[in-house]
């Protein structure tokens, strides 16, 4: 039931008027008073929640005396806030286009929060027209798999660097397997997430244990051109490490006190 609640409340209903209306779906025909001791809406609010219910078009009157109350079947209900909420979209998306300045090319959007950063990066895959390339750990590999799949399968080509994920692909899927992920992760102080769309739009997210995600997106071209640079160079440099073998890789760097810095963000010991 809080789950229905909470979705009503989304598309523009109070709490009491969704338990209004839940209460006469489930007591159909009945007077305001009635209705008020089955819904737990208060007998001093039933009238106004109905009268807010009867200009939404949710309910109805049923001619008696005293005037009782029926809901619009749920099914109808669905299908009118569908089509009102359509309505609007088109009506929006035209008019607001309108009113928007053109955007400076250079403007940085941050974005916080798990889930904001989440819908940004499937926003960003489900408006590509060309292609995605993507870097991306473990559990945000998984949200977007589905949306991946989609977009493949509309034509647009994806490549995926994954951290951490051996047995996932998305796209064109290389894996990080040349180094230990926690080295990578204690560099950066997270797992670096990014996707760039159409060599036109970027997004750089971090996601650390314990700490809340943040993002920033931008079409600026050199910061767009600077991520899929390091997409590109990380996928070049896996192939390479699986030709010359790990041991090798390592060998690089391990005893320079330069490269050590380099990889792993550490000074020599």
């Amino acid at each position: 039931m809080e789950g229905i609640l909470k979705e009503l409340q989304k598309l523009g209903f109070s709490q009491y008027e969704c338990k209004a209306y839940i209460g006469l779906l489930q007591n159909s025909s009945v007077t305001g008073y009635e209705l008020s001791k089955r819904s737990g809406v208060p007998r001093s609010m039933i009238y106004e929640v109905l009268g807010k219910l009867l200009d939404k078009g949710a309910i109805y009157t049923v001619p008696s005396d005293p005037v009782k109350y029926s809901p619009l079947p749920a099914k109808e209900l669905i299908h009118r806030l569908r089509k009102s909420f359509d309505e609007s979209f088109d009506f929006l998306e035209t008019k607001l286009a309108t009113l928007e300045n053109e955007r400076d090319t250079d403007v940085i959007w941050r974005v916080n929060g798990d889930e904001h950063v989440v819908d940004e990066i499937v926003d960003m895959i489900d408006k590509a027209q060309d292609e995605v390339w993507l870097s991306i750990w473990n559990p945000q590999a998984s949200f977007v798999k589905e949306v991946i799949d989609k977009r493949i399968r509309d034509g647009i080509k994806v490549f995926s660097m994954l951290f951490s994920e051996p047995n996932n692909q998305l796209g064109v899927t290389f894996h990080h397997e040349f180094m230990a992920p926690d080295i990578t992760e204690k560099r950066m102080g997270g797992r670096l997430t990014i996707v760039a769309r159409d060599k036109e739009e970027v997004l750089i997210a971090n996601f650390a244990p314990g700490t809340t995600a943040w993002a920033v997106k931008t079409k600026d071209p050199a910061l767009v051109l600077v991520a899929i640079e390091y997409i590109r160079h990380d996928i070049a440099y896996v192939e390479l490490a699986k030709e010359v073998g790990e041991n090798q890789v390592q060998s690089f760097w391990v005893n320079d006190p330069d490269l050590y810095y380099v990889v792993t963000g550490k000074r020599f010991e």
